[in-house]
């Protein structure tokens, strides 16, 4: 069944919403798959710096929220250039992650799957 006649996810909703707003301001143009992945560094580390020099409790809820919609967006936006599958790409990250770290070695631990 095509996914347009599908029942759309959570995910591809989301990333309906984001090409309408892209592309109303015509900013596809710039959206190549280098500056989305610099732009979700960026973000990423202007998450981190809300926690910086502070205890985790302390951080701000509502940049918290600003900053983490950033990194999902340009994410979102990168995977949809590439046709990737969210669902299917963490599914495989998953199994991936799975195999690296087995329960019964990686539980209650927060070593590296070659530490454990």
């Amino acid at each position: 069944m095509e996914k347009s006649i599908a029942k759309k996810s959570d995910v591809d909703i989301i990333t309906e919403w984001l090409i309408t707003f892209r592309d109303e301001r015509n900013w596809k143009q710039f959206h190549n798959s280098k500056d989305l992945a610099l732009a979700i560094s960026i973000e990423a580390a202007e998450l981190n710096e809300l926690f910086l020099w502070k205890n985790s409790d302390e951080v701000n809820e509502k940049k918290l929220k600003m900053e983490l919609a950033d990194v999902l967006i340009y994410s979102l936006l990168l995977a949809s250039k590439h046709n990737l599958d969210i669902k299917e790409i963490i599914k495989e990250k998953l199994e991936d992650n799975s195999k690296k770290y087995p329960v019964d070695k990686s539980k209650g631990t927060a070593k590296k799957y070659n530490e454990l």
